[in-house]
Parts: structure tokens; C-alpha cells; sequence
């Protein structure tokens, strides 16, 4: 490891160049990291696209990644804050468990995919499928989203400035989705819900915490109908 590759600022920041150091180096130096830990701040440089950026984090760390990445960037993140200064690959957070993941950009596809906790934010778009089968995480995406989102969504909040595609949480389960602009069409047992006081203070606290500039009053509520949680010869046709 070369000093350049691997350096440590007057103001307690390590930078990792990935010009200099593998991927698998930089991710080895991030996953080494415990709750412990005296070094809590990175920044990786010139990640150019790199796939599985800063992948399976389980420290209170935080991590600054300078430009923008490739497939499953911050995937299975717990207790870290990762921040990308730019735009990312499909998979972003996927299997979330903890923690704050945070895009400067665009997502593609499939962003914060089966997400168990933390909190995701998008501040330009995300693609298709956003949240497909989140389990208890909480995104927030401050543009559009693409179809088919929140896809047998079961748990957690999906937030959304913009608009929404087609089929929007078609299959959902007790997921909470959130949308400002409008919704292209619905999804399979997703209808629109009533907003009540509680829905509110959740929604304000999540814009909040996201830095979106939004009112929760602008939003309208969907959820599941609950018509396909068991088989119903009658409902056929929607399964």
C-alpha cells in the first residue's frame, strides 16, 4: 500500500484512491471498521463507476464516495452514513439493514431492493422497481421513479417528490407510499388511502430528515387493499 494510496488528513479523514488502491482494499478497510473505532471519516476518491462500493459496513462510519458507481454501491449497509457525490448502478443499499445512504444523483433500478431499516434518499431520480420488496426501510426519492415500485413492498415508507410509474406497488403489504406529483397507475391491490394526523408527522419527520422541501400536506397516501393476502377465487384475476 502506497502512501498516497491510503491517507490520513490533518482533520482525521482517511482517503482511499481507487487509482491506486483495489476495490477489494478499500472495501477490506471500511469493513474493518468496528463501533469502536477512533477513524470514522472516509472519502474514496475516483471510484469510476467501481460495482459493490463501500458494500456491507457495520460500523457507525462515515463515507464519503467522490464521483459516481456501478451495481450494488453501500449494499447490506448497517450503521454507516454513505454519501455519493454523484449518480449510481442498479442495487443501490440493497439489504439495508441500518443507517443513512445518501445520492447526490440518479439511482437506477431497483434502488434500496428488500431494505430491512435505515434510510435511503435519492435527490435526483430513481429508476424502476424503487423499494421492490423493501422490508422495513425508508427511502426517500426527491424526483420521479420508474415502474413498478415498491413491488411486493412489506414494510417501511417510500416517499416520493415526483412522479410515480406504472403499476406502483402492485402486490404491496403493509409498505406506506407516499407520492407528491402523479402516479402513472396503480399496481395490483394498491389503492389510494386516507392521510390522517399520524401519517402527517411520519411524513414531515422523514422530509425532514431527508432535506427535502416539501409539505406532507402536498402528498397523497397509498397502501395496500389487503384483497390478495389470501386466495380468493374471486380476486383471481389480480394475482
Amino acid at each position: 500500500m502506497t502512501a498516497t494510496a491510503i491517507a490520513e488528513t490533518d482533520t482525521g479523514v482517511q482517503t482511499l484512491d481507487m487509482t491506486e488502491t483495489p476495490l477489494r482494499e478499500v472495501n477490506e478497510t471500511l469493513q474493518a471498521q468496528s463501533a469502536s473505532t477512533n477513524q470514522t471519516r472516509f472519502v474514496i476518491e475516483n471510484p469510476r463507476g467501481s460495482h459493490a462500493v463501500a458494500v456491507g459496513l457495520d460500523a457507525p462510519i462515515e463515507v464519503t464516495v467522490k464521483g459516481s458507481t456501478g451495481y450494488y454501491c453501500a449494499g447490506m449497509n448497517k450503521q454507516a452514513t454513505v454519501h455519493v457525490t454523484g449518480s449510481v448502478g442498479p442495487g443501490v443499499a440493497e439489504n439495508m439493514m441500518s443507517g443513512t445512504v445518501i445520492i447526490d444523483g440518479d439511482a437506477s433500478q431497483y434502488a434500496g431492493a428488500t431494505g430491512h431499516g435505515g434510510l435511503l434518499v435519492v435527490k435526483g431520480n430513481a429508476s424502476s422497481r424503487c423499494g421492490i420488496s423493501m422490508k422495513g426501510i425508508d427511502i426517500v426519492v426527491h424526483g420521479n421513479i420508474g415502474h413498478m415500485s415498491a413491488f411486493m413492498a412489506q414494510k417501511g415508507n417510500l416517499v416520493v417528490l415526483g412522479d410515480a410509474g406504472d403499476a406502483l406497488g402492485d402486490s404491496l403489504y403493509e409498505a406506506r407510499l407516499f407520492v407528491r406529483g402523479k402516479v402513472k397507475s396503480l399496481g395490483a391491490d394498491c389503492i389510494e388511502k386516507e392521510m390522517r394526523p399520524e401519517h402527517i408527522a411520519l411524513l414531515r419527520d422523514l422530509l425532514d430528515r431527508a432535506g427535502a422541501d416539501a409539505k406532507p400536506e402536498e402528498f397523497t397516501r397509498y397502501g395496500s387493499a389487503r384483497k390478495l393476502y389470501n386466495f380468493n377465487i374471486d380476486h383471481a384475476g389480480d394475482y
